[in-house]
């Protein structure tokens, strides 16, 4: 079997690969491990390119992920169709090590064109340019792929520094390079803040996520056409938990606008709060 091994390579390689993932296994160093395994974002990236792959000349509307266990160790990608009609078809895709699936996504391909109706989004809130933000930085010890992401923080709003709102609002992008974010990169930067409960906590604990669904607010065309407006490498993500049960599950909303002002997308993370070990 081919394994495809990557240890600094940089995203655009590793999702480029995931393209057309065929039997090949991929092995990710620590630079794209979040916390306790390969960064959640990334690899549903990397199964949104996989399946985009499978739909050319369709529209992302919407991908559904499930994490089910963290990736350690080298993982095959499996994609195929689940059903078709005329202008929407289904598709699935899997991460998995051995016989276990570690993460599992569906995502909704829509053809251009059809219906039309008012368009409706988040408003985006104000917020200072990036240049103007301080630099947030995450301990690369606790979430060794924050090297390659850059954050700038809006507001007072600070993971763990036991604020009054479970809300977090900073800029982001990828270090890496100064490309406008396709479907993959936001769902990458999607993920990319702390949770946003950590705001109102004071002592760090695990906050893993176990189901990420992506919705783009609009698109009349193909791949990356979500975002023709989109002209900055930067996107502005406010996250808020609208709701904490009180055995520690929470609901997260986050959503994306580019630096043009445009609304991009929305999010929905079903989290749980672990003990710290």
């Amino acid at each position: 079997m081919n394994i495809v091994a990557f240890d600094q390579g940089p995203l655009t390689e590793i999702l480029g690969a995931a393209e057309a993932p065929g039997d090949a296994q991929f092995e990710l160093g620590r630079a794209a491990w979040g916390f306790g395994g390969v960064h959640g974002g990334l690899a549903l990236a990397m199964l949104v390119r996989a399946m985009q792959a499978k739909a050319p000349g369709q529209s992302l509307r919407r991908v559904s992920g499930q994490f089910r266990r963290p990736l350690r160790a080298p993982f095959a990608m499996e994609t195929q169709e689940d059903h078709a009609g005329n202008s929407v078809r289904w598709l699935s895709g899997q991460i998995v090590q051995g016989a276990t699936s570690c993460v599992a996504a569906t995502a909704i391909f829509a053809t251009p064109g059809g219906a039309h109706a008012q368009r409706l989004a988040a408003e985006m809130p104000a917020a200072p340019p990036p240049s103007a933000c301080p630099i947030f930085t995450v301990p690369p010890e606790f979430v060794p792929f924050s090297t390659r992401t850059e954050i700038r923080a809006v507001g007072d709003a600070r993971p763990y520094a036991r604020g009054g709102r479970a809300e977090l609002i900073a800029w982001v992008r990828l270090r890496e390079d100064d490309l406008p974010p396709d479907e993959a990169r936001t769902v990458v930067l999607l993920d990319a803040l702390a949770p946003s409960y950590a705001a109102i906590l004071d002592t760090p604990v695990p906050i893993p996520t176990v189901t990420l669904s992506v919705t783009w607010s609009g698109a009349d065309g193909r791949r990356g056409e979500t975002v023709t407006t989109a002209r900055s490498p930067w996107i502005l993500l406010r996250a808020q938990t609208e709701l904490a049960s009180d055995d520690g599950w929470l609901h997260e909303r986050i959503d994306a606008w580019t630096a043009e002002g445009a609304h991009l997308a929305t999010a929905d993370q079903l989290r749980v709060v672990r003990q710290a070990r």
